[in-house]
This record gives structure tokens, sequence and C-alpha cells, in this order.
């Protein structure tokens, strides 16, 4: 056994103090700033559903809603963000460019959306002898489909208006070009008129079940209202008060410069000659001369109309009654006489 040399035990433990040498070359340098590089690239979006969401809601905010949509066919993945975030985007693209057309053009109340206690009312046979009358009345509008709407003045006229506005952007290059409308004879209702209206009516009844599709709509007149507005702009004989734009305006894609004032257009164009002269065809408000500034018809005068609606049927039916009861009377008037002679005969 080795002896143990009484030095060690003084000795410290050896503590190892060595550090790397910094290497430093041109070559290690330029493999740090490719692998940074390499690094960087991997973390960056190489797609745009790649971005946050927040980010990518308001780029396609920008876009127009025919835009949006041709977005939602590129693949599946945007076809279900856009249908996931509908009507968020459907919102803010009309705050952003429909402003005033949002307000003129409201989507009447589905059925479903009513009480049901109010139903029997809405499709009483009145009703729908009353909407019977608008066949005649308007050849180039269908007919709202009571099973489906609701029936009460208010929405039966956002329902023309939403069909009115189609129509009017349908026969905008015969305007343009100044070829004649087609005309319908009273009482007739040719092939091609009826299809070209239950076009429309499908477009509105698909508005109805999706917000986005009625920015659509909202965009499609703005751009027959830019088109109107421009051709009575360019007919210097026309000295009719009209709406003012800018090259600028029309170019923009909003409807800020229909916040002017400028000729109403409260009813709803009944023929299509009405075409000729129409600029801007905006229901549903008015001009507030006082205020200087145009008022529009609130969003619950549906709910006030449904209970008009109500209130007339109740009457009808005590009118009905009132009727009845008359007709017992006098059929029982006229049989008592004759009952009394009877008996004084005998």
């Amino acid at each position: 056994m080795r002896k143990q040399d009484p030095t060690e035990e003084d000795e410290e433990p050896l503590e190892d103090k060595t550090e790397a040498l910094p290497l430093r070359s041109k070559r290690l340098e330029r493999l740090k700033r490719k692998q940074e590089k390499k690094r960087y690239k991997s973390s960056e979006p190489k797609h745009l559903l790649d971005l946050p969401e927040e980010l990518l809601l308001d780029i396609l905010t920008l876009l127009q809603p025919s835009d949006v949509f041709v977005f939602s066919r590129t693949c599946r993945t945007t076809h279900s963000f856009v249908q996931h975030h509908e009507s968020l985007l459907a919102k803010r693209i009309i705050d952003f460019r429909y402003a005033v057309l949002a307000q003129c053009f409201r989507a009447p109340a589905q059925l479903q959306s009513v009480d049901p206690s109010l139903h029997a009312a809405l499709q009483s046979p009145s009703r729908r002898a009353l909407l019977e009358l608008h066949k005649k009345a308007y050849a180039h509008i269908a007919p709202p489909d009571p099973s489906q709407l609701c029936t009460c003045l208010t929405c039966v006229l956002r329902w023309n208006a939403l069909n009115a506005a189609l129509d009017f952007a349908h026969w905008q290059a015969h305007l343009d070009s100044g070829t004649p409308l087609p005309v319908i004879a009273r009482g007739t209702q040719p092939a091609w008129n009826a299809a070209l209206t239950a076009r429309h009516a499908a477009l509105v009844t698909a508005a109805l079940a999706s917000p986005l599709r009625h920015a659509a709509l909202l965009q499609t007149h703005l751009a027959s209202t830019v088109r109107a507005v421009a051709r009575h702009a360019a007919n210097k004989g026309d000295r009719r008060p009209r709406f003012r734009m800018s090259a600028e305006e029309a170019r923009c894609g909003t409807d800020a410069f229909l916040e002017r004032s400028g000729p109403p257009s409260v009813d709803v164009p009944f023929h299509r000659d009405n075409y000729y002269l129409l600029q801007a065809f905006l229901p549903g408000r008015g001009w507030d001369g006082d205020k200087g500034c145009w008022v529009y018809v609130p969003e619950s005068q549906h709910d006030v109309d449904v209970g008009l609606v109500v209130k007339w049927v109740e009457r009808k039916r005590e009118e009905m009654k009132g009727e009845v009861e008359d007709a017992v009377m006098l059929k029982g008037g006229s049989d008592t006489p004759q009952m009394h002679g009877l008996t004084l005969k005998t």
C-alpha cells in the first residue's frame, strides 16, 4: 500500500478555469447569418391564411362583397373562413361602403322570425287578397311568398324595393345606350319577364338568409346609381335637381355622396318607364329641411306595422261577425210575420 504524502492533504481541489476561445472567421460569420436568415424565413407567413385572423378580417373588410365571394371560392379553407365570419364581414363592409343604402334597403322579416301567434293574422285570406292585387300593380316585381315572409306593409315595401333595385340594374345597359325598354301589354306576362322577376326574387330570398349577399345587392344598386347619376349629369338639357358626384366618388365604391341633398325617391317605380328619369332610387327616407339631413324609416317600423295588421284583421273579423248577426236577425224577422200569419189563419 502506497504511503500518503502528508503534503497532499493540504492541497485545495483544482478548479477548471479554461474558457472557449472565441472563434472569429468570415466563414463562421457567414454561416451564422445564413442560419438566422433561414430561421426568420421559417417563421414569417408564406400564405395569406398564415396571417393573424384579425389582420385577415381587416383586409377583407376593405374589399367589395363580390371580391369577398371570389376569395371564398379559392379553396375550402377560405370558404370556411368567410362562412364563419360572414355576419361580421358583412356588417363591417356595409358600415364602410353602404351606410346610406343599408338604411334604405333593409331586409324584410322572415315569417319564422315573427311571433307564431301572429301568423294567422299575417296569412289571413284578406291579406292574401291584398297580395293578389300586387301582381296586377307591379309587372316587373314578383310578389312575396306569404308562407315565407311577413306581409306587413313595411316588409312588402322592403321586398318591392330590393326587387326593383335588381330590375333597375338589369336595364342599365339599355338606359346608357338609349335603347327603349320592352313594353308589356296590360294583363299579359311574357315568359322572359316571368323568368326575370323569378330570378330577382330568388336573389332577394337568398339575401334574406345571407348578410354578405345582402351587401352584394347594395353593391349592385350603388353601381346602378353611379351610372344613373353620371348619365343624367351628362345630359346638359336636363336641368332637374341632381346629386353632386365627383369622378373620385364614382370610383371609390362608397355611397358617401348620397348623404348630400338631392332629389327624393320615396316611392317604388311602379313601371319600367320610370327608369328613364330615375337618378337615385333611395326609398325609405326624406329630407328634413330644418335639420339639413336625411331622415330614415326606423327598423322598428316593422313591429309597428305588424301590430296594425293584427288590429286590422280583428276589425275585419268583428265586421264579418256583425254582418252575420245582422243577416240572422233579418232572416228571423222575415220569418216571424209568416208564423204569426199562419197562427191567425188557423
